[in-house]
């Protein structure tokens, strides 16, 4: 990587300011702090803090006026500066000048910028004024737009149709300044389509011209502002294309930025830029021969490179692909799209050389599908066949054999760069291998291409192409389904010796990603003579293991412990002591900690393993936990999710063992401790206990009461509205517990305990902890059932600060947060409540109003969010309640246009409407009529699998139905109050029940 002395200079300073050595670091902070004093740093720093009085980190003394305007003069004189840094650091200036100032107070600035980039004179100033122009148009308002493109864009037009005038870099800066545009326009398309539309339309054609004789030459090597401008017109065609399709629809033939020929080739501009750019990646970044720009910058901090142009084509084909209307320009041609798709999917040689030293960047790479040509490329080839479909398959397929041939030409050859296009095309199919295997017809033949691939690649030199047979294993665990079970037998076996062997490590990586994916469905004889020999083989891994490579090694061996059965419990006492060290070792580490904490629990779940372990673990975590003060940090956290894991789903001796060796402290924990992992580890571990414990755990110390005392006293400590919100995090799952676990305690708490749920979620600051606490009160709805108005009783009967009562504060916040709510059964509890406090028809339902839509008010800048904020209107409850479960039946629907399998719409289209609803209704009255003060422990430990199992659609139909029956000009009133789309859910599901 290529830079100046500056950035080198910042870069290490970066990196030291990481360094373990306190003394290095702390020279690296103070040399960041002095160079934050340079003039321009200072000069931003200084307009943030004391431009705008409204702004949040404003600091006295204020910039007076006649200041303002002083400062704005020498700006807007200095953007002809040569020195490009000072030109960009000035921009910057003006840029957050103009945030707080214009167009208010700064009317002039854009027609000043106007006049610079129009003198041709002058092409310092048209660089400054056209950095300045590219940030301001990337936050304007729709109040702007209108105004200042019809002015701007000419001016840009000249200067990109200008080359004999102004260089690719000042060319480049003006195309992006029209992308700024154009996105705003797109965004405002969604709410003024034929405004935008008709705007867009009379300046489409002289760009499209520009556009394509720039594409139209071959690219050029070593050339990175050609490479730029490309790019800045790929991501204009792409605004375009998103959002104004059908003007463009012509252009695309009309202009010949895109044409198709007879001889099946996409002709023109564009497939010129994309296949010459091939050949130029090839000979730059796979070859190496060739400059590709890689890590380099412009002065505006502009990346350079060839790679990141390349990604833009992908994602410009990605948007070509996926829209319906231009899907149909490549159908004919799409074989050659995959085809030259492939070739750059090939391993460039900065990455064999990386990976060839750094297996952790190799795993770290290929997992985190980082930002490259070879993820961008198999996203193309994924939406490939989602959008064409059998065409897509058969292209894929068919491209897949060309470059197979071609791979093997290049090896008969002696051509010793042959394995890189082999591993590119099973890198390839791998990557869509869960699409070709849903196509039966196809399957076979994949299978049997792969089982050739496989044969022959494995008897080359494993330390000659180590990333080729990394590929090869990788391969097989994605695509075993469609081989032969004895190939894959065999490269089950292969994968397992390969472990043990002295290989390159990448191929090691290939195996365990292997064994992690075939492992699960392999047959237990072929395993079990070979359990010990790879469980050694992975401990021994781990010893030498670093970062990235640890957790392909602990996932690994994850899945051969769950294969092993029986065997695990043998090597238990070799394997557990090193798992717990490294758990130790990096308990404060968010990935490696947990993938350990996991190795754990397949132990723990193996037969014969769980009171070993136990035994292992819990003289081990006591002392810590009753000693927090003195503990590493994490140690304490860690210790207690290590617990948890221990007791969930544990036979009730596991439990009562750990509840004898960590109740009092995990208790004590939650009362003392400021440290907010800690207490929201610590309130998970106490729900698992009461999850395991129930009833029997109020027994283990001989004092019920003190136990009940102290699992209240937690509840009210996490309840508490002064602590912060981070700390309570989980309460909501811990009173859950309590509630179904210990309902009879609980009952004699209800009312203390909505005033607290209240008071807490007041003071939250979370989204997710207000989330947990509606969660709460939707299950008390439930547990309220067949009498709910008394639960809405006592809701009124509460106060709440700033409401009428804690009814009316609950039900505005419900109904906005509903539409956050995440997970099936959050959905699921919290709609059907919703459902059942809407058929009460209770008075108080008819006394609430709540938000209810956004007024739309265009796009909005940061600076106007602040003079605007978002508004609503408001509606009475009941019609909210009845639009949200519309909302969720129109999501149903939803889900089945999308080929949904586990959507609840089909089965109540299919099945029986009334069968669920009427068990789940009936389920509640019986529970209900034992006890019209609480229900008993057997209904609420029930019920919580119910809600996993209940058809929500099917609920929501019958609620409709009661609703309609039991009042039906009621119902129709607050119908007539919904939008079109949920009028017709609602109206389809009426229908489908003959109503």
């Amino acid at each position: 990587m290529q830079m100046d002395q500056d950035q080198q200079w910042l870069i290490n300073c970066l990196n030291a300011s990481l360094d373990p050595n306190h003394q290095v670091r702390n020279f690296a902070e103070t040399s960041l702090n002095q160079a934050s004093l340079q003039p321009a740093v200072l000069l931003k720093q200084y307009i943030k803090k004391h431009w705008d009085e409204d702004e949040d980190d404003f600091e006295n003394p204020a910039v007076a006026s006649n200041e303002k305007a002083s400062i704005r003069g020498l700006l807007l004189s200095s953007l002809d500066d040569p020195n490009k840094k000072i030109c960009t650091a000035v921009s910057v200036a003006v840029s957050t000048i103009a945030q707080y100032d214009w167009p208010d107070d700064w009317p002039e600035l854009v027609s000043f910028l106007l006049s610079l980039i129009s003198d041709q004179t002058k092409l310092n100033a048209v660089h400054g004024a056209l950095r300045c122009l590219a940030l301001l148009t990337s936050d304007m308002d729709d109040k702007m737009v209108p105004k200042i493109i019809p002015v701007l864009f000419p001016c840009l037009h000249t200067i990109v149709s200008s080359p004999q005038i102004y260089d690719k870099s000042l060319r480049s800066k003006a195309i992006t300044i029209a992308y700024n545009c154009i996105s705003i326009v797109g965004v405002m398309s969604g709410v003024y389509k034929t405004e935008t539309t008709a705007f867009m339309l009379p300046m489409l054609q002289p760009w499209m011209e520009q556009f394509s004789l720039i594409l139209q030459h071959p690219v050029p090597s070593e050339d990175p502002d050609d490479w730029s401008t490309r790019m800045e017109v790929l991501k204009c065609l792409n605004q375009f294309i998103q959002n104004f399709p059908s003007i463009l629809e012509t252009h695309f033939v009309v202009s010949d930025i895109m044409l198709i020929d007879d001889v099946s080739v996409i002709m023109g501009p564009l497939w010129q830029t994309f296949v010459s750019s091939l050949k130029v990646y090839e000979r730059s970044s796979i070859e190496g021969v060739e400059d590709s720009y890689d890590g380099r910058y412009d002065s505006d901090g502009t990346e350079k490179s060839l790679e990141s142009f390349v990604i833009q084509l992908f994602e410009f084909f990605l948007t070509v692909v996926g829209s319906p209307k231009f899907v149909k320009i490549i159908l004919n041609n799409v074989k050659e799209l995959v085809y030259y798709t492939i070739g750059f999917l090939q391993m460039t040689e900065q990455q064999v050389h990386i990976w060839s030293v750094d297996a952790n960047m190799y795993v770290a790479d290929e997992d985190d599908n980082t930002y490259s040509c070879r993820v961008s490329g198999a996203l193309l080839l994924e939406e490939i066949i989602t959008s064409c479909g059998m065409d897509g398959v058969d292209a894929v397929v068919d491209s897949i054999k060309r470059r197979i041939s071609e791979s093997q030409h290049q090896k008969d050859n002696g051509i010793t760069g042959w394995w890189r296009l082999r591993e590119a095309t099973l890198f390839a199919l791998a990557s869509v291998s869960e699409q070709l295997l849903q196509v039966e017809v196809t399957s076979p033949e994949v299978g049997s291409l792969l089982e050739k691939i496989l044969t022959d690649d494995m008897a080359t030199g494993v330390h000659d192409y180590p990333f080729l047979h990394a590929r090869l294993f990788s391969s097989v665990a994605k695509l075993s389904s469609v081989m032969n079970n004895q190939v894959t037998e065999h490269f089950l076996y292969a994968a397992i010796k390969t472990v043990g062997m002295d290989v390159p490590p990448a191929v090691k990586v290939g195996a365990c990603r292997a064994l992690s994916q075939l492992l699960p469905d392999s047959s237990k004889g072929i395993f079990q003579s070979h359990a010990l020999d790879l469980l050694s083989s992975l401990v021994d891994l781990l010893k030498n293991a670093t970062d990235e490579t640890m957790h392909l090694v602990l996932e690994t061996l994850q899945a051969a412990i769950k294969a092993g059965h029986e065997i695990s419990a043998s090597i238990e006492p070799v394997i557990s002591p090193i798992i717990l060290n490294m758990w130790a070792s990096y308990v404060s580490d968010p990935f490696i900690g947990i993938d350990a904490l996991e190795v754990l629990e397949a132990i723990k779940n193996s037969p014969g393993c769980i009171h070993p372990l136990v035994s292992r673990i819990l003289p081990y975590v006591g002392p810590i936990l009753s000693n927090p003060q003195q503990q590493p940090e994490g140690l304490v956290a860690g210790s207690l999710d290590l617990v948890t894991m221990l007791v969930k789903n544990a036979p009730i001796d596991v439990v009562k063992a750990a509840y004898q060796v960590s109740f009092e402290s995990v208790v004590s924990i939650v009362l003392q401790s400021n440290d907010h992992s800690e207490m929201q580890n610590a309130s998970q571990c106490l729900a698992a206990l009461v999850a395991g414990g129930k009833q029997d755990m109020l027994a283990w110390c001989g004092d019920p009461g003190f136990i009940m005392k102290s699992l209240l006293d937690v509840v009210s400590r996490l309840l508490d509205p002064d602590l912060e919100s981070s700390g309570s995090l989980f309460v909501g799952s811990y009173i859950l517990q309590l509630i179904l676990h210990l309902p009879t305690q609980m009952a004699h708490h209800i009312r203390d305990l909505v005033i607290a749920l209240v008071r807490r979620m007041q003071s939250s600051q979370l989204a997710g902890l207000k989330s947990s606490l509606l969660l709460i009160f939707a299950r008390l709805v439930h547990m309220s059932a067949p009498h709910v108005e008394q639960f809405i009783d006592l809701l009124v009967s509460v106060p709440a600060e700033g409401h009428r009562n804690s009814f009316v504060y609950l039900m505005c916040e419900w109904t906005k947060q509903q539409g956050e709510v995440q997970g099936s059964y959050q959905i699921k509890v919290t709609t059907t409540a919703l459902a059942l406090l809407l058929l009460t028809r209770h008075t108080a339902l008819g006394n609430v109003n709540v938000q209810g839509y956004l007024i739309k008010a265009g796009i909005t800048t940061r600076s106007r969010s602040k003079v605007v904020p978002d508004q609503w209107t408001m509606m009475p409850l009941p019609v909210k309640i009845l639009a949200l479960l519309a909302d969720a039946l129109l999501e149903a629907q939803e889900q089945v246009d999308g080929d949904d399998e586990d959507s609840d719409w089909e089965e109540a289209q299919t099945g029986d409407v009334s069968g669920d609803v009427s068990n789940k209704e009936n389920f509640l009255c019986s529970a209900a009529a034992t006890s019209h003060s609480r229900p008993s422990y057997e209904y609420l430990d029930a019920m919580a699998k119910v809600f996993n199992k209940i058809n929500l659609v099917n609920y929501l139909v019958e609620s409709l139905v009661k609703l309609g029956e039991s009042d039906k000009p009621y119902f129709q009133h607050l119908f007539q109050s919904l939008n079109k789309p949920q009028q017709n859910a609602v109206e389809l599901v009426l229908r489908q029940r003959g109503i």
